[in-house]
């Protein structure tokens, strides 16, 4: 019991260090440029992290992430869009292109920025809620589901780019200014923007943690383990998947949304088959096992990818694929197993170096 209280002080340890790390960037970088780089990033940390929660500790592997995060990313599109629009001119340039001569109803809860940001946010979260709850209680599960959520992905993707009136097609959307709540404007590329993404990886990051570490949390990964037993039991397997898999839809909505505040654009890519499967390859390299883990996954694979894929170029995704089949033959539980084993070799080494106290044999673990 004491190792397991110790071990819990010492991860939200590696935490706070970890986030008090990256909150100080801000004040040792001057590039605005790097700065926004570094805040995409924390995006992509984000989507790591919703696929670690979602895979990782409930078992459920997602193919589709990219749902939540396309459904997230237009709905800040439309509102940043709507922003610049007056009223003598509320309708966007492209879709008096396409000879749209009156705003859709689809836009129009967008003219308000507080409903815009809710929506935002609540209609990938309840797309999740829906879709989940359907398949869990048919009990899809395992390759079943995430061939769903593939095929489910796919067809958002094909309506987003065919229904180019509404929403860009495949130039997508590209709202001609900064994001503005109120009377503050977000420069995408000022520390203010950092901060924000900072402040709700953070946050996604530390309530994600209490999840797995609740008794609900506990739960989930029993299901994931063994789900007939835990159903053998009494509980409702089915809610406790898709409660799990709405909370990593929420995140992944949360990252949407501040993907477009720091780029000010969004494509059908976004929902794109090998974006989502990269999210999988992130969390997977990291540590899909571990929070933390997962998103420095994330940090490694896209910072590598920033810096070698146009030296590179195509030969990048061969340098990716061969780094992805090490890492899963030889550290199937990711990066963060390298971490763990060198902790556990600490404890080790400590305890049978520590003289037992009637000087016999050492102490051994709790």
């Amino acid at each position: 019991m004491g190792n397991l209280y110790h071990n819990k002080t010492a991860q939200w340890a590696v935490y706070v260090v970890f986030f008090a790390a990256l909150g100080t960037l801000p004040l040792m970088i001057s590039d605005s440029f790097l700065l926004n780089q570094f805040a995409t990033y924390g995006v992509y940390g984000m989507l790591a992290l919703s696929i670690s929660l979602c895979w990782g500790f409930g078992g459920i592997l997602n193919l589709g992430q990219g749902i939540a995060f396309g459904l997230g990313a237009y709905g800040m599109a439309m509102t940043m869009q709507m922003q610049t629009q007056t009223e003598s001119n509320p309708i966007p340039p492209f879709m008096l292109n396409n000879s749209l001569d009156s705003l859709p109803m689809l836009w129009q809860p967008f003219q308000s920025t507080t409903l815009g940001l809710i929506l935002a946010v609540a209609a990938p979260t309840l797309f999740c809620a829906v879709f989940g709850g359907i398949m869990f209680r048919a009990r899809v599960s395992g390759p079943f589901f995430a061939i769903m959520t593939l095929a489910m992905l796919s067809a958002f993707y094909t309506i987003i780019l065919d229904r180019q009136p509404y929403t860009g097609g495949v130039n997508g959307l590209t709202p001609p200014a900064a994001f503005q709540f109120g009377d503050i404007e977000i420069d995408p590329y000022s520390p203010t923007a950092y901060w924000v993404v900072f402040g709700l990886l953070m946050g996604a990051t530390f309530l994600t943690k209490l999840i797995t570490q609740s008794s609900f949390g506990l739960v989930t990964q029993a299901i994931r383990d063994d789900a007939e037993r835990v159903r053998f039991l009494g509980y409702s397997v089915a809610g406790y998947e898709t409660v799990i898999y709405t909370i990593s839809g929420l995140i992944a909505a949360v990252a949407g949304c501040c993907w477009v505040m720091l780029v000010q654009y969004v494509s059908p890519a976004q929902m794109d088959v090998s974006f989502s499967l990269s999210i999988v390859i992130w969390a997977a390299i990291g540590g899909r096992h571990s929070l933390l883990g997962s998103i420095l996954g994330a940090f490694i694979i896209q910072g590598a990818q920033s810096y070698l894929g146009d030296t590179f170029l195509a030969t990048w995704l061969l340098i990716l694929g061969g780094f992805f089949i090490v890492v899963v033959r030889f550290l199937p539980n990711g990066l963060a197993s390298l971490v763990e084993k060198a902790f556990g070799l600490l404890e080790r080494r400590d305890t049978t170096s520590s003289p037992a106290p009637d000087g016999g044999r050492p102490l051994p673990a709790e």
